[in-house]
């Protein structure tokens, strides 16, 4: 690494936050915008695949195709995001944000719009890739903005505040598509995402300002991406950082796949109360996030806060999978919905920590460090799904030991990696304070 010394994390619990209670009140309107616009960015991904979730029957019956080759929607979206990040990533650290994340997000439209009027599966497949790679611009490009702005506990702070956003999404985005559903056919669900996706730019070129100057962007073409990515993965604390992200999403992504099958399928729960269980879920991830956000970050140091959500992790895990391997006997659907409760809370600990503890080594790369962070979430997360189904619906074992695996697996990769305690006291140079840039 061409920076070590910048690189070395802390416990964050010393450092003290400054500037940003002495800022002015225009840099705190400022401020409750950027993070809106941040939100936004971090949501179209989740609106762009959970919107469409009860739109798949009317797009089977409508365009004639097997059920296998229109989830193939799906699949290709999920994709284009992992493929775009590494892209668009690398990109605005050489030219910029706005740039990089304007000419994605007008790709995104066009994407959107063409998926509307799709008149094959073969089609909308080929629009989906595109809409997922250039979607991807907004998650990639909202966590190297946040690396611009903001440093230590403050940036801790700030990707807890996005979780309220981009928590929120994927809960309330199926049950938008419904009610478009209710009237119009799947192609308005495209629609309503195009509108979106004009909205949302339309903001980010009026009021989100370049946040990287000229003198911190790169140079160079290909190779010099190449060799900064090597760069950044030749850390080994950083890449054990980004294994951590990957593996526990992974379990939580294994959650979102089996679930509906779990709960309904073997514990007989009606959709109704599966939609509540899954919103419960969601809330609780959101609220430990903002726990951790209000009232954890700057008072106990961001390693301590993931060691104790990988434990978590772990704990959750493992207890359903002994649930559901039937060593406490028949159990009901309460003590499985505990344990993915505390499962996905859990998460709340975990991903801001991770993201804050990655970004805090690479303020020189911010935008390729956030563009290995998604895509190795994404990789993993499409890897443990269909992993989840591989003994069939009638069992909730295959669930839990992908969740169980990838939660030991995250903290080896913490424990035998990061090695937090033999950094602890250790300075990266970095100041605390909220950055008012914006």
């Amino acid at each position: 690494m061409t920076e070590p010394g910048a690189a070395e994390t802390q416990d964050l619990s010393s450092i003290a936050e400054r500037g940003a209670a002495a800022a002015p009140a225009a840099s705190r309107r400022t401020s409750l915008l950027v993070t809106l616009v941040l939100g936004g960015l971090t949501a179209v991904p989740p609106l762009s695949m959970d919107m469409y979730l009860p739109a798949l029957p009317q797009v089977t019956a409508a365009l004639h195709s097997p059920a296998a080759t229109v989830q193939l929607t799906l699949t290709t979206c999920l994709a284009g995001m992992a493929l775009g990040q590494m892209i668009v990533g690398p990109m605005s650290d050489k030219w910029g944000r706005r740039r990089p994340l304007l000419a994605g997000m007008v790709v995104y439209i066009l994407a959107t719009a063409l998926c509307a009027v799709a008149t094959g599966a073969e089609l909308l497949i080929a629009f989906r890739l595109l809409q997922g790679l250039a979607g991807a611009a907004g998650i990639v490009i909202a966590r190297a903005v946040v690396r611009d702005l903001y440093d230590g506990v403050a940036m801790a702070r700030f990707f807890s505040t996005l979780m309220l956003i981009s928590g929120v999404a994927p809960v309330v985005a199926p049950l938008i598509g419904g009610q478009i559903l209710r009237l119009t056919d799947w192609r308005g669900v495209f629609v309503v995402l195009t509108a979106v996706g004009v909205a949302l730019t339309l903001v980010v070129w009026r009021k989100l300002d370049e946040t990287l100057p000229p003198a911190r962007r790169h140079s160079g073409g290909l190779g010099q991406t190449l060799r900064t990515m090597r760069d950044l993965l030749a850390d080994r604390v950083f890449s054990g950082y980004v294994l951590v992200g990957a593996f526990a999403f992974a379990a939580l992504f294994a959650y979102i796949s089996a679930s509906p099958f779990v709960v309904q399928e073997i514990y007989g729960a009606s959709p109704q109360t599966f939609s509540l269980l899954f919103g419960i879920n969601s809330v609780g991830l959101v609220a430990v996030g903002q726990i951790n956000g209000k009232l954890l970050v700057g008072r106990v140091g961001l390693d301590k806060v993931l060691g104790t959500g990988l434990a978590l992790t772990a704990l959750a895990a493992t207890s359903l999978l002994l649930m559901s391997a039937g060593v406490f006997g028949p159990v009901g659907l309460v003590p499985m919905a505990a344990g993915l409760f505390v499962l996905m809370a859990s998460m709340g600990l975990v991903m801001p920590s991770t993201n804050t503890l990655a970004l805090l080594r690479t303020p020189h790369a911010a935008g390729s460090a956030s563009a290995l962070l998604g895509t190795s979430t994404f990789l993993l997360g499409s890897v443990a799904s269909p992993l989840v189904g591989i003994a069939g619906e009638r069992t909730a074992v295959p669930m839990a030991l992908v969740q169980l695996s990838c939660a030991v697996l995250a903290l080896v990769s913490f424990l035998g990696m990061c090695r937090p305690w033999q950094r602890r006291g250790e300075s990266n140079g970095s100041t605390a304070g909220e950055r008012t840039r914006l």
